[in-house]
C-alpha cells in the first residue's frame, strides 16, 4: 500500500490510470535503446579495442546501474507520483535540493528530445539521401551549423515525426504508450535481423583478436586510446550510463499506473528493464562484430548500416527503416518523464502554478507538454554536431539526479522507517549504500578533467546556463507567491 499522503495529491491531480507492467516496461526500454546501437555500434568498438571489451562494458554497466534502478522502485512503488524525485528529495533534503534534482533531471531528460529529433534528420539526410534515385532529399539546404549542413526536406521530415509523438502525448500516457509498445517490437526485430544475417553469414573469429588498437585513416595516430584489454572496457565503461538513461522514465509515469497494479512487481519493472537493455546492446555488439572482421566492419560511417548494404540492399533498407523509427521511442518516452517532473515542481511551487494543470480530458499536463513541444521541435534545426554536446550534458544531468535519488532513499530508510514499502532493494541498506556510490563513480568519471568523458567547456556552459536560469524562474515563482 502506498504512502496515503502522496495517493491523496495524485488523486487530485486528474491523472488517468491507464499504465500496466507491459506499458511500464515498454516505456523504460524503449527509453534506453533507442537508435544509439544502430550508429554508434562501431564506435564502441573502436574506443574499446574490440567487441569483446565492448561487450564487457555494457555488461558491467547494466550491473552497475541495477542498484539505482532499485532504488527507483523501491521509492516509486512507496510514493507513486508522477515526476516523484521531486517528490522523494523534498522529502529527504529540502526544497532548493530538490528543486535542483528536479530541474537538472528535467535538463537530462528533456533535451534528448530534440536529440532524436536530429537523430532523424540526420539518419533520412545522411542514409537515405545517399541511395540512388532519392539524392532529392538533400536538394535543398538551409544553412550549415557547427559544420553540419542542415535540409529543408530531411527537416521536414524530422518534424513530422516529432509532431506525432507530441500529438500523442497531449492525448495521454495511454496513446503515447501504445506507440511504444509498437517500437519496442520494432527494435527488437532489428536485433533479430542483425542476429540472423551473423548466424548465417558471419564467424565468431571475426570479433578476433579480443583487443587490438584501431587507427585512423591516416593510420597517423590510435583511434583506440585505450592501452590494454582492461583499459579498453573501462574506456567504454563511461559511455554506457548513457545509453542505459531512460529507465528513470518509468516512475514518472508512476501515478498513471492501472488500478490495482501489483508495486511489488513494478518495483522489479525498472531493474529488468535496465538488464533486457544490457542484453540487447550485448547481442547487438555480437551480432556486428562477427557479420565481417571486426577491424573492416568499423571502417565505414555508420558501420551497422553499411554492412548491410554490401550484404543485401533489401535488408539495408528495412534496418535503415527500423533506425529511423527507433528515435521515435526515447522521444516518446523523455517526453512524457519531462512533462510529469515538471508538473511535479509545478505541484510543489517550484515551477509556476500552471506547470500544475492538467488537461481534464487526457490527463496530460498541457503547459509542461506545450514547453517540450517547443524544445522538441527545435532539434532538427541544430544540426547533427549539436549530437556530442546534448549527449554528455544529458548523462551528467541524468546520473546527478539519479543519485540524489539514492542518498534520498538511503535518508529515508532512518527518518521514514514505517513508509509502507511494497518493494524494497535487494539487500537492504547495503543495497542503497551501493547505489549511491555507483552514482558517485559515475558523477566523477564525467567530471574529472583526466576522464575520457569529463565535460568539455561549451558543455559546462550549457549546465552552467541551465542552472542560472533555473535560479532565477524559482527567485520569480517564490516573488508572485510572496
Amino acid at each position: 500500500m502506498a504512502d496515503t499522503k502522496a495517493v491523496a495529491a495524485a488523486d487530485q491531480g486528474g491523472m488517468k490510470k491507464t499504465l500496466s507492467l507491459w506499458n511500464f516496461f515498454t516505456i523504460g526500454f524503449g527509453a534506453i535503446i533507442g537508435t544509439g546501437w544502430v550508429l554508434q555500434v562501431g564506435d564502441w568498438m573502436v574506443v574499446g579495442g574490440g567487441p569483446v571489451p565492448a561487450m564487457i562494458a555494457f555488461l558491467l554497466g547494466a550491473i552497475f546501474l541495477v542498484p539505482i534502478g532499485a532504488v527507483f522502485g523501491e521509492l516509486t512503488a512507496a510514493i507513486p507520483i508522477s515526476g516523484g524525485i521531486v517528490e522523494y528529495v523534498d522529502r529527504s533534503f529540502g526544497r532548493i535540493p530538490s528543486y535542483i534534482t528536479g530541474w537538472f533531471l528535467a535538463l537530462g531528460n528533456g533535451i534528448l528530445c530534440p536529440w532524436e529529433a536530429i537523430a532523424i534528420s540526420t539518419l533520412v539526410s545522411d542514409m537515405f539521401g545517399s541511395l540512388p534515385g532519392l539524392e532529392w532529399l538533400r536538394a535543398v539546404k538551409l544553412y550549415t551549423i557547427l559544420g553540419a549542413d542542415v535540409y529543408l526536406i530531411p527537416t521536414v521530415i524530422a518534424l513530422g515525426f516529432a509532431a506525432y509523438v507530441i500529438y500523442l502525448n497531449f492525448r495521454g500516457a495511454q496513446s503515447a504508450a501504445k506507440l511504444q509498445a509498437f517500437l519496442t517490437k520494432a527494435l527488437l526485430c532489428g536485433m533479430l535481423l542483425a542476429m540472423g544475417i551473423s548466424i548465417f553469414t558471419g564467424s565468431p573469429d571475426n570479433a578476433m583478436p579480443v583487443f587490438s588498437q584501431v587507427t585512423n585513416a591516416g593510420g597517423s595516430e590510435s583511434a583506440t586510446s585505450a592501452g590494454n584489454l582492461f583499459a579498453g572496457i573501462v574506456s567504454v565503461l563511461v559511455l554506457t550510463p548513457f545509453f542505459y538513461a531512460g529507465f528513470d522514465t518509468i516512475p514518472q509515469q508512476a501515478e498513471e499506473a492501472a488500478e490495482g497494479l501489483n508495486w511489488n512487481k513494478f518495483g522489479k519493472i525498472i531493474s529488468l528493464a535496465l538488464l533486457a537493455a544490457g542484453g540487447f546492446y550485448i547481442v547487438c555488439i555480437y551480432s556486428f562484430g562477427t557479420i565481417l572482421p571486426w577491424h573492416e566492419f568499423v571502417e565505414s560511417p555508420v558501420p551497422a548500416l553499411a554492412c548491410l548494404k554490401n550484404i543485401n540492399m533489401i535488408l539495408y533498407v528495412i534496418m535503415l527503416c527500423i533506425a529511423t523509427l527507433g528515435p521515435m521511442g526515447p522521444m516518446n518516452s523523455f517526453y512524457g518523464a519531462t512533462s510529469r517532473i515538471m508538473l511535479a515542481m509545478g505541484r510543489k511551487g517550484q515551477l509556476p502554478d500552471k506547470f500544475a494543470e492538467v488537461d481534464p480530458q487526457s490527463g496530460a499536463p498541457r503547459l509542461a507538454c506545450v514547453v517540450l513541444a517547443i524544445i522538441t521541435v527545435v532539434g532538427p534545426f541544430l544540426g547533427k554536431n549539436m549530437l556530442i554536446p546534448l549527449t554528455n550534458v544529458s548523462a551528467l544531468a541524468f546520473i546527478f539526479s539519479c543519485t540524489m535519488v539514492a542518498f534520498a532513499c538511503l535518508r529515508m530508510r532512518y527518518t521514514e522507517p514505517d513508509l509502507p514499502r511494497p518493494y524494497k532493494v535487494p539487500g537492504g541498506k547495503f543495497g542503497i549504500v551501493l547505489a549511491c556510490l555507483a552514482g558517485c563513480i559515475i558523477i566523477g568519471l564525467l567530471v574529472l578533467p583526466f576522464s575520457p568523458a569529463s565535460l568539455n567547456l561549451v558543455e559546462w556552459s550549457i549546465v552552467l546556463g541551465w542552472l542560472v536560469v533555473g535560479i532565477v524562474l524559482m527567485v520569480v515563482t517564490r516573488a508572485k507567491k510572496a
